[in-house]
């Protein structure tokens, strides 16, 4: 699996945004990529690159931000 997507908005996926987001447009899509796991895109740049996972990996990165291990000092 390559790591991105080049064209987010070209890659005929459905992009779902957070309940929990916002109108501030500082949000994050994700999609199911055929095949399973996760594609990330900012919501502010819809044709811009987006960030590819397996599912696994994705559910360590969701596990990591609840639990404040990605957060800055």
């Amino acid at each position: 699996m390559k790591p991105y997507i080049e064209r987010a908005s070209a890659a005929g996926l459905e992009w779902v945004k957070s309940s929990y987001s916002g109108n501030n447009g500082n949000c994050v899509e994700v999609a199911t990529l055929p095949g399973g796991g996760r594609a990330l895109r900012d919501s502010k740049n819809l044709g811009g690159p987006a960030l590819t996972m397996s599912t696994a990996g994705f559910n360590v990165f969701v596990r990591s931000i609840v639990s404040g291990d990605l957060n800055q000092p």
